[in-house]
């Protein structure tokens, strides 16, 4: 069975924040596959489908970002969920807007969602689904940034990069990380440069 987490903070106030995009992805993958994210279970909300024929589990943990590892190895061991079928999705302050990187290893990156994963699991073998979230100006403080309600221009391409998530996290369950990074990895609109 797949794991699919989506990383992000409990609670209305946050739900339409950059950081919660991860939440967001898993919303659109529940909706599209007929799967209710609402049981609770080792701290997070989890439900039970099927995505092309592989059983999935989509589990938002409840923890607050920075604690998401506390919630996700306990799931993983209860349900003998193996590294090899968690795909991990959050935002990613060091890409562009509209930015999507698939990445079968590495390290958080500055992320303490991812930090807390990896330091949870004891491995940075975590195949993860990062969603560029860097607007296209200097920012002054980043938190603030993270945790405030989207801009009425981002909001308005919310739904087109939620559902091409979604489309990116099928792709890894259907056809594999390899193939799924060279159709759904892209740069934020209008970059040139190699973003991390």
């Amino acid at each position: 069975m797949f794991l699919v987490a989506g990383l992000g903070n409990p609670g209305e106030e946050y739900s339409l924040t950059p950081h919660n995009l991860g939440f967001l992805t898993v919303d659109r993958l529940a909706e599209r596959y007929g799967i209710r994210v609402t049981r609770k279970d080792s701290k997070a909300l989890i439900g039970l489908g099927e995505i092309d024929g592989q059983p999935v589990m989509l589990a938002k943990p409840q923890t607050f970002m920075n604690l998401s590892g506390t919630s996700l190895a306990p799931l993983m061991e209860k349900h003998s969920i193996g590294l090899d079928q968690l795909v991990v999705v959050y935002d990613e302050l060091d890409l562009g807007w509209l930015a999507l990187k698939i990445k079968p290893k590495g390290s958080a990156a500055g992320h303490n969602g991812m930090k807390s994963v990896i330091a949870s699991l004891k491995t940075s073998e975590i195949v993860r689904v990062r969603l560029g979230i860097h607007p296209d100006h200097p920012l002054k403080g980043g938190t603030d940034y993270l945790l405030a309600p989207m801009k009425r221009s981002q909001a308005t391409e919310l739904d087109e990069f939620v559902g091409y998530a979604a489309d990116a996290v099928r792709s890894i369950i259907a056809e594999g990380v390899v193939k799924a990074m060279t159709r759904f990895n892209r740069r934020a609109p209008g970059l040139n440069k190699e973003e991390a």
